[in-house]
């Protein structure tokens, strides 16, 4: 490919990735003329600007952000459950049914808490610890990887 066509295509890919910003779209994969791009985006991603880095007599010194002032953050205890597989998750047994935990729920190990569908097979995902539901990072619906945080759960004490 030559430059004006490297060009052309970061434009267009810069573009798409603008208008995916706010959608509920996961994955979308672009091919042309024998190039594929694939734009992969998390459910809980969320964009922050990095702290700057300042040079002070020699020293790295990290300058403090533009953004409200940092409040003491709390400590976060809680554990995820992971996907033990890829496919695509839902929150319920069919779209009719509650969700089988909601955040604030209390858990228990080996409880059913997700189903994720592979390969036209859908699989129950057991919760591997107990403790009340602080949040949901998937959606249902939407393709999760293996290993990624279905939900995390804060022990009881």
């Amino acid at each position: 490919m030559d430059t004006e066509n490297n060009s052309s295509w970061l434009e267009r890919v810069e573009e798409i990735v603008d208008v995916l910003e706010g959608s509920t779209v996961g994955e979308l994969t672009l091919t042309e003329d024998g190039t594929e791009i694939t734009i992969r985006r998390s459910p809980g991603m969320v964009l922050t600007e990095a702290p700057t880095m300042v040079m002070v007599a020699g020293q790295a010194v990290t300058a403090p952000s533009s953004g409200p002032a940092a409040a003491p953050k709390k400590v976060d205890k809680s554990l995820p459950v992971t996907a033990s597989l890829t496919g695509v998750y839902y929150s319920s047994a069919s779209p009719t049914s509650p969700p089988f935990v909601n955040v604030g729920d209390v858990i228990h190990v080996g409880q059913v808490v997700a189903l994720i569908e592979a390969m036209k097979v859908f699989n129950e995902i057991n919760a591997e610890v107990s403790g009340r539901v602080v949040s949901i990072n998937a959606v249902s619906g939407s393709v999760i990887q293996k290993g990624e945080a279905i939900m995390r759960v804060e022990p009881l004490s």
